[in-house]
Formats: structure tokens, sequence, C-alpha cells
């Protein structure tokens, strides 16, 4: 291995390599994977002069550190943190020389939850299926970080950003997901549908990449029978026996036995992964496009 790579020093809760996923194989019941809030990934690349597909860390909750090999130009966006260099603080949201061996230290989100972390010529790990990312249900890609691991990076193509701090949006405060009815709400009571688009729920502590738990009023079921197993997409709304609405994300399973009773749009599941345990969750029923 070169001098391009960097050295765990911190893994974090779960920090992970994420890109924009593999998309397409669903039919081989492979995940999308990539990084759960894009735009927040796509910027960190952005910023540290890296193409959009690029691999970065995605953190979660309370960051991780890393110490490169070599000096390197790093980028930090998503979930605000403070970010330091050997104990010193530096920027967030604009890019960050590291000289080698120095220590990037990521620290916890002071709100929302997943930060991502940049390193101008990407992380390099060997992909599969077109992606560097790691899948958490299948176990595709590599491992989530863990102390000690090295990591290679890729050359450095173009320069950073010329930026002292790029906009991002804020976490939510109340996470408002647009959905399009069905394709299984024929299997609820219609007032369990009124209840789905009327009534409050939150963020469950039990969410993941895999989906966004919520806590809140159940859903009643119209139908006890059992449904066969069909194709899931992503921010497929489903809704398993205890009632209340699990909604799909990145590695979410490519098949399911529960009824779909919505379809958030892709649009806003950026901000579902950035919304803590606890935050109020309203669903809006919109047209189907």
């Amino acid at each position: 291995m070169t001098d391009r790579a960097l050295v765990v020093v911190r893994a974090g809760a779960l920090t992970t390599v994420q890109d924009r996923g593999r998309p397409g194989y669903a039919h081989v019941g492979v995940p999308r994977s990539g990084a759960l809030d894009g735009p927040a990934a796509a910027l960190a690349n952005r910023l540290a002069g890296n193409a959009p597909d690029a691999a970065v860390l995605e953190t979660t909750l309370n960051g991780c550190s890393v110490r490169p090999r070599s000096t390197v130009t790093v980028a930090v966006a998503g979930a605000p943190c403070p970010v330091t260099v050997d104990g010193r603080p530096a920027a967030w949201g604009a890019p960050v020389r590291v000289r080698a061996g120095s220590v990037l230290d990521v620290g916890a989100a002071t709100s929302g939850v997943r930060a991502y972390l940049a390193v101008a010529g990407g992380v390099a790990v060997e992909p599969v299926l077109g992606s560097r990312s790691t899948d958490l249900l299948s176990g595709l890609g590599p491992a989530p970080l863990t102390d000690g691991a090295v990591l290679p990076l890729g050359t450095p193509r173009r320069p950073p950003a010329r930026v002292d701090a790029a906009p991002q949006p804020a976490p939510p405060d109340e996470l408002v997901l647009r959905v399009t009815p069905g394709p299984r709400d024929d299997w609820f009571t219609p007032a369990a549908v009124r209840v789905l688009t009327s009534r409050t729920y939150r963020v469950s502590p039990a969410s993941n990449r895999i989906g966004l738990r919520t806590t809140g009023p159940a859903l009643e079921r119209a139908r006890r029978d059992e449904l066969p197993s069909e194709g899931m997409v992503l921010g497929a709304v489903q809704v398993p026996p205890d009632g209340t609405p699990v909604v799909f994300l990145a590695d979410h399973p490519t098949t399911g036995g529960y009824p779909v009773i919505a379809v958030v749009r892709p649009a806003d599941l950026a901000a579902a992964a950035q919304a803590v345990p606890g935050t109020p969750v309203r669903f809006t029923a919109v047209r189907r496009r």
C-alpha cells in the first residue's frame, strides 16, 4: 500500500464507506445502499475537489478520527459537528488541509445524525458490483470501520473548492415526508389511512440505515390474510404487525411480506437521514405523478 491512505484512530459508533450505491441489482436481491444523505455527501466531495461518485466516510452521531499517511485535503459536511486537526479547531463545510501524521477528528454531531468526510482522491477500497458502499443488510462492500483499519485513497484529480463556508440545510426539527398512497393502502381501514396523514409520529431510536422506524398511533389493518412477498422500493412505508410505519432507507430489503401503505418522495429521504430519535414526523399525502 502507498502512503495515500487513512489510518482509523477512532471508528466512532458506526462509520461506513459510502458512495452513490449500487442501484439496479434489486432483481438479484442486492439493495442499493449508498450515502443516506446524498446531497451532503455530494457537497463534501465538491468541496474536496472530487467527482460526485467518489467514496466518502459516513459517520453516525459521534463522528470518527483518522490519521492520513500523506498530506491531504478533506471536507466535512452533513450533520453540524466540531472538526479539529491535532486538537485545533478546523472548518466544517469547507476544505481543510491536513498534514501527514496529523489526527483529523470529526466530533459528535451537535444536531442531526450523519456527517460526511470526503478526502481528495476519494476512499479507494475495492468496488463490489460497481460500488464501494458498505451494505449492512447483505454484507457487501467494506466492513464498518474499526480502530486501526487502513483505508487506501485515490489520486486527486481537481483542486478543492475555493470557499470559506458552504450553505447546507439544517437537520429537521420536524420531519415532513410527502407520500404517495399505495400500493397496498387498501389493506388498511380508511381510518388508518387518515391517521397516517393527519397524526404526528416520532423517530424511533431503533432507526438505522435499513429503515426509519417510528413510534405513534398503530394503523389498523382491513385484511388479516398474509401478503405474498413482493418487491420493495426506496422510501416504501411498510407497516409491520405492530402497526407503526417504517420508511425504507438505502440498505432496505429488496422484498418484503408486510403491506406498503405509501411511498415517500425520494427528495425527502435526505432529511430523514438526519432526523434524530424523538423528532416529530408528519406524512403528507401528495398526488401520484
